[in-house]
């Protein structure tokens, strides 16, 4: 079969281009999206038009600003609003070192590649530097004129230095000089002392200072780093400043006293500043023999990357600025300056306060299915049917469980698991070792290259193969994002299966706050299919054939496309065609262009994407069908379903993989169907809830901007996650 679709290209005798019909496309007011979809245009548009396209990195950069965004939501707890603008931070970290070094790499090495959107990586840049100043205007402003007054009114305050008392004052003096002045070290520039070679987003100060030092020096600049053994603020003791909780930053406790670090001369001004860097990792696993080695020396110089970003305190002069800029080679459209502290996501301790549980979320406790309770068997469970749990709303606890049966049981003979974020601590760890140590044959395929949680891995890799457990690293090339656990019991004198397959990583801590999927199941086709993967993975030979499995990068996208083609064939016939999907991204040109010719031929298309999406939904004559969604809430979004009508004999699945290139040509994942009546009803009713919320919903337009969906008329307000929580989940009174 043609993955590419053979359906609707068939039926068009007129196409012109997008670009052409984004000119006519008005905006709609928001509002839900329609029961029944509308009919196609007489005039149908060639899908390959770049202007069909949105660019990837922009899309990401508009998640993040709808994260942004959450921060002033009125419904949300205060310490949780805050707790957005922070993560507004850290995405926005991560955003410079990764996407941004990768766009100014391509620039550096001449190398300039448009995607499918057609904008050259210059373009983007220069696109995301405009968006990006304007929404850290806007954070800073949320911050400084919004929740910091409102937390000051609950009792948390920051004390900035124009409102110390001579109590406060005083001890800061003494925190000073016992704790911050012995661990400093101040570096005065000139010819003997260039200027320093600084971490990876770390907190450091430019000194502008007056008079020669006791050698005759008199340059006139200095650079303080702060200790990164430090707090970034510093809680003040209640006989110091009163009731309540109350802070200040370290940087202003340096800049109250940066006289003190250079004796006898003068500060003119002492600024923070803050520089980020390519943070991307670039091993070449075909030209290493260990690739374990090799990533060590890696991640040292991960900290000392190319400068992608500057910020500095909105005080600080020109001059200092732009020397600043020159010394890191940035242009002065990367330099950002802001209004407060420059490294914001420090402020993530004081989002837990116990002394305010009244500003954060309630407490809940995750269900455990009835059938799962006191159970010391799961395998007898298992043995007669498969266990769906939804995750934060149900526990991972019988994940953990199945684990530490398996660890403790006689009949148990193996376990193989693959393990891409975990901690090398976890309870999950912990089970494996246990099954180790207890004779088991364990194996672990590890994905050492899981981004930023490599150093982990590398720790959960020994500590593994310590247990005498074998430890593989998966395959070059491919990074291994499977999320799938499979045990080997001894029944009656024959070998069972059991398995785990889930939407996403054995980390108890996430399992809390992402959705997720979790699959049990003894199912003895689906079962063997993954000892297949496994095989496949761990040794060598051919790519075997799978009975109910999907996986890239082998079988998954070929099969997504024909699922797609088969049902826009069924609304060319006329005959009804949805289908459904939910995922992190949407990026992959191929998959793109599948729905958009799905939709030219009448197909239903509602979409749930909470991050990066490259289709424009809603232009007449390509993807007037589809709908695109982004649920931003408490929990995030990371579960993946795809759901087809198929004429009739519905098809459902759960995945690990995002609807990307990278996962879907690049990576092993795995993709499983959901089968029973009952299970398949199940998953679906939850998928339509998020398409019918009206609360954390924000609707993605033709233009590539998203609004905020919000009950109109007599509407009910309809919150997903909230109902889930409602239905699956017990309250916690009282904090009991």
């Amino acid at each position: 079969m043609n993955t590419e679709g053979q359906n609707a290209t068939d039926l068009i005798e007129t196409e012109v281009t997008v670009s052409e019909t984004l000119e006519t496309v008005e905006v709609p007011v928001v509002a839900e999206p329609p029961v029944e979809a509308p009919a196609a245009p007489a005039v149908a548009v060639n899908v390959d038009d770049s202007a069909l396209y949105i660019h990837r990195e922009l899309s990401q950069l508009q998640f993040n600003i709808r994260v942004l965004e959450q921060a002033l939501d009125e419904s949300y707890p205060l310490l949780e609003r805050l707790k957005f603008l922070l993560i507004f931070s850290s995405n926005l970290d991560e955003f410079f070192e990764i996407r941004v070094a990768g766009l100014k790499k391509q620039i550096t090495f001449a190398r300039e590649q448009a995607g499918a959107d057609g904008l050259l990586p210059h373009q983007a840049l220069a696109r995301i530097s405009e968006q990006v100043h304007e929404q850290v205007g806007r954070q800073y402003a949320i911050l400084n004129d919004i929740l910091l007054p409102e937390l000051a009114k609950h009792g948390v305050r920051f004390i900035r230095r124009r409102y110390w008392t001579p109590k406060i004052k005083a001890w800061v003096r003494r925190f000073f000089r016992d704790e911050i002045a012995p661990i400093i070290t101040p570096i005065g520039l000139d010819p003997t002392h260039p200027f320093p070679l600084l971490v990876n987003k770390s907190l450091n100060f430019v000194v502008e200072l007056e008079g020669m030092d006791a050698f005759g020096r008199d340059s006139g600049l200095a650079i303080i780093p702060a200790p990164r053994s430090l707090p970034r603020i510093i809680r003040l003791p209640e006989d110091v400043a009163g009731e309540g909780d109350n802070y200040v930053f370290l940087s202003s406790m340096i800049h109250a006293h940066a006289d003190d670090l250079f004796s006898g001369m003068k500060v003119k001004g002492c600024y923070q500043f803050r520089l980020t860097r390519n943070a991307d990792l670039s091993v070449d696993a075909e030209d290493v023999e260990d690739l374990a080695r090799a990533l060590r020396g890696e991640l040292f110089s991960r900290r000392y990357g190319d400068a992608v970003r500057l910020e500095v305190v909105d005080t600080c002069p020109a001059n200092l600025s732009n020397y600043l800029l020159k010394q890191f080679g940035l242009a002065e459209s990367e330099l950002y300056k802001v209004s407060g502290p420059v490294n914001l996501t420090r402020l993530f301790s004081v989002t837990g306060l116990a002394s305010h549980p009244e500003l954060q979320y309630p407490p809940f406790t995750p269900t455990i299915p009835k059938l799962l309770q006191k159970k010391e068997n799961m395998f007898g469970v298992l043995a007669k049917l498969d266990v769906l749990l939804m995750h934060p709303f149900e526990s991972f606890t019988p994940v953990v469980d199945l684990l530490r049966q398996a660890a403790k049981d006689p009949n148990v003979l193996a376990i193989k698991q693959t393990l891409y974020r975990s901690g090398a601590n976890s309870e999950i760890v912990d089970a494996l070792v246990e099954a180790a140590r207890n004779g088991k044959e364990v194996t672990a395929v590890i994905e050492l290259r899981a981004r930023f949680d490599e150093e982990s891995n590398l720790q959960l890799a020994s500590r593994l193969q310590q247990a005498g457990a074998v430890v593989i690293y998966g395959v070059v090339g491919f990074k291994t994002h499977a999320k799938m656990m499979l045990i080997l019991r001894r029944e009656d004198g024959e070998l069972r299966r059991y398995a785990h397959l889930g939407t996403g990583n054995y980390h108890a801590g996430n399992a809390r706050l992402y959705t997720d999927y979790s699959l049990l199941t003894a199912d003895v086709a689906l079962c063997e299919d993954l000892h297949k993967l496994f095989n496949q993975l761990i040794g060598m030979g051919k790519t075997l054939r799978m009975k109910k499995l999907l996986h890239a990068p082998f079988t998954l996208k070929k099969n997504l496309l024909e699922m797609i083609n088969r049902e826009a064939a069924q609304a060319a016939e006329g005959k009804p065609a949805h289908i459904m999907a939910k995922v992190n991204s949407l990026t992959d040109p191929k998959v793109i262009r599948a729905l958009y010719k799905a939709s030219q031929a009448g197909v239903k298309i509602d979409l749930v994407v909470r991050g990066m999406c490259c289709l424009r939904p809603g232009v007449p004559g390509v993807s007037h069908n589809i709908h695109v969604r982004s649920i931003i809430g408490r929990f995030l979004e990371h579960s993946r379903i795809y759901y087809f009508l198929n004429g009739g004999d519905e098809k459902l699945y759960l995945s690990s993989a995002d609807w990307m290139e990278r996962n879907l040509d690049m990576r092993v994942e795995t993709c499983f169907p959901v089968e029973g009546k009952k299970l398949v009803q199940r998953v679906k009713k939850e998928l339509e809830l998020y398409l019918a919320d009206n609360t954390q919903a924000w609707v993605l337009q033709p233009d590539g901007s998203y609004q905020r969906l919000s009950p109109t008329g007599n509407q009910n307000p309809r919150n997903a996650q909230a109902m889930l929580l409602e239905r699956l989940c017990t309250p916690v009174i009282n904090g009991r």
